[in-house]
Parts: structure tokens; C-alpha cells; sequence
């Protein structure tokens, strides 16, 4: 996403009708169920988020760790949640118009209120005993054997990310899934896999200590972690790649009371804004800052869903056809 593009979605946001609305006062806590492993790219930014909206609801908020079936079991807990505003949930929202390609749940995008909060792109790392010194090297080896890859499971980013490369580069892999991406990373620094091409946040600290190489980010613009320094673009490496982004945030089931939604969208715009801890966070773990609701939030997401559906198609894994379920390229 540029920076204009991104000026204009915050934009949008400052203008969003709902700030207007009556304020909700939460009586209980409020539990987000983050659909994967604690450690991982979801987590770490659900729990950061959960901390800057408490002190505005006045209340806690409860993370709660469900993972299993790519993120699409926690997530379901959520939409068969009470419609009360009390149950959330987080997670890659393009996900969300995902697992119905997947066949896992019946799930689409607009049937939740958006909260996203950073933009995150996969690296392609792998353990440094590793062979492998360049990405044109690791291409090279996938040409002529299947190299091991882990990922988050089907759907996940680092997932999507891979298959990315095997259609763009016509290599293949062995892809081997874990539970979310914190224990797909620490795979590939124990020499379990040989790659994985999960997200920047998930890899940053090991990439940091020297326990991971990283070959190139999937991306078109080259990435910088502090602590470590530049990472090139698989767009040096790959021509024509497609854009693979996520956007990372907290999602509310609709239906849930109009007051519920109108005041996590003034704390969103408040307080998630111009938070210190996520610019921070972000600006650590290569990470984009992307706080957006509402419809801009929507129009961020919607065509990483369509990018990501015909992936999943392509690579023969779609259990319904994206046309089928209203997902057109």
C-alpha cells in the first residue's frame, strides 16, 4: 500500500458516519478469540491493540487462543458467538473471504466490522546451515526437488505467499503446516523445514539473533527491520509477482448493537491511530501502519481476497470457485 493510497483510507476514516453515534459501556469483559497459536503475527498485534482500546471501554479485554483449521475454528467461534458485542475476533481479514473457497466455513468479509491495524508482509527465510545463500539459488533447488516449506497452514499468509512464488517462478515445494506462524518459524530455525515464508513479525527477532537468513521479502518494495538492516524484494528476483499483503486487525461479527460498533470505531480512530506502541511495534518488526475501519478498511482488504482466491484455484486447492461466491477478478 503507498502512501497515498493510505492518506486517502485514513481519510475516509475521520469522516466515518459512526463516530457520531451513542457511546457503548461495556459491563463484563470482552473476550477476542485469536484464531491461532500464541506468538504469532495475530497475536502479537491483537494483544497490543487490546491494550490501547481497555483503558477507553473502560474494561478488560480477554484474549483467548483458539487455533486449528488455518485460523477458520477460532473464527467461527466468534460468528456463532451472542450478537452482544462481547465476543471478538482477529486475524488476517482476508481470510475471512477465503475459507469459504477452502471449503472450511461459510464465512465472508462484509459479514464483519473491520478493525485493521498493520499491513504485513512474508519473508522468505531459511535456517542458516542452509545451502541456500540467495533466493535465485533457493529457486534454483525448487526446480529440482521439493524443498520443504513452512506455513501457518492453508490460507495463512506465509501459505499464500508461497504459492505466489511457485506460480510466479514455476517451482514446486513440500509444504509442511503447523499451527500458526510462530511454530512454522521456529521449525526452519530448528532445521525441521528448510524454508518458511511467514510474516515479517513472526521472523524478526530470529532473523535479528542470526538464527535465520532471510533471501527476500514478498513484496515489491525492499524491507527494513531495525536491528538487522535491508531485506531486497522478490520483485528483483521475480517479475510480475502479485501483490500478497495482509492486513492484520480485530474483527466484530455484524449484528451486534449499533452503539457497540459506533464507539470501537471512535477508539479506533482516537486511540489505535496515533498509538506510540504500534508505530513502534510496526516500525520494529517490519510492519506497515495501516489503522483503519469501516469501509476503508474494506477497501484495503477486498482485493487481496480476490488475489488470494484465484491463488488457491490455480494451485488446484479451491473446494468452490471463487466466481461462485461472488469473488470476481
Amino acid at each position: 500500500m503507498n502512501k497515498r493510497t493510505l492518506a486517502t483510507l485514513l481519510a475516509a476514516v475521520c469522516l466515518s458516519p459512526g463516530l457520531a453515534q451513542a457511546q457503548w459501556k461495556p459491563t463484563k469483559p470482552v473476550t477476542i478469540i485469536v484464531p491461532w497459536a500464541a506468538g504469532g503475527a495475530t497475536d502479537q498485534v491483537t494483544r497490543l491493540a487490546a491494550s490501547e482500546l481497555e483503558s477507553g471501554l473502560g474494561q478488560r479485554i480477554v484474549i483467548v487462543n483458539q487455533p486449528g483449521g488455518a485460523g477458520s475454528i477460532g473464527t467461527k467461534a466468534a460468528m456463532d458467538a451472542p450478537k452482544d458485542g462481547y465476543t471478538w475476533t482477529a486475524g488476517a481479514a482476508k481470510q475471512l473471504g477465503t475459507y469459504p473457497v477452502l471449503g472450511m466455513i461459510n464465512s465472508k468479509v462484509d459479514d464483519f466490522n473491520l478493525y485493521l491495524a498493520v499491513t504485513n508482509v512474508s519473508i522468505v527465510s531459511v535456517n542458516p546451515n542452509s545451502p541456500y545463500q540467495t533466493f535465485p539459488q533457493l529457486l534454483e533447488a525448487m526446480k529440482n526437488k521439493q524443498v520443504s516449506v513452512a506455513t501457518a497452514g492453508n490460507s495463512s499468509s506465509g501459505h499464500f505467499a508461497m504459492e505466489a512464488i511457485a506460480k510466479a517462478a514455476g517451482v514446486k515445494y513440500r509444504h509442511v503446516t503447523y499451527d500458526g506462524g510462530n511454530p512454522a518459524v521456529v521449525s526452519t530455525v530448528s532445521g525441521e523445514t528448510e524454508v518458511t515464508t511467514q510474516l515479517a513479525p513472526e521472523q524478526a527477532e530470529m532473523i535479528k539473533a542470526k538464527r535465520l537468513r532471510p533471501l527476500a521479502v514478498v513484496g515489491s518494495q525492499p524491507l527494513t527491520i531495525e536491528g538487522f538492516g535491508t531485506i531486497p524484494p522478490i520483485t528483483q528476483f521475480v517479475k510480475d509477482f502479485p501483490q500478497v499483503t495482509t492486513g492484520f486487525g480485530i474483527f466484530i461479527p455484524k449484528g451486534v448493537p449499533p452503539e457497540v460498533v459506533a464507539t470501537v470505531d471512535k477508539l479506533w480512530a482516537e486511540k489505535i491511530a496515533t498509538s506510540e506502541k504500534l508505530k513502534k511495534y510496526a516500525a520494529e518488526k517490519g510492519a506497515l501502519f495501516t489503522p483503519l475501519y469501516g469501509k476503508a478498511a474494506y477497501d484495503a482488504v477486498w482485493p487481496t481476497v480476490i488475489t488470494d482466491a484465484y491463488l488457491l484455484q490455480d494451485a488446484g486447492l479451491a473446494k468452490a470457485s471463487p466466481e461462485s461466491l461472488g469473488i470476481k477478478r
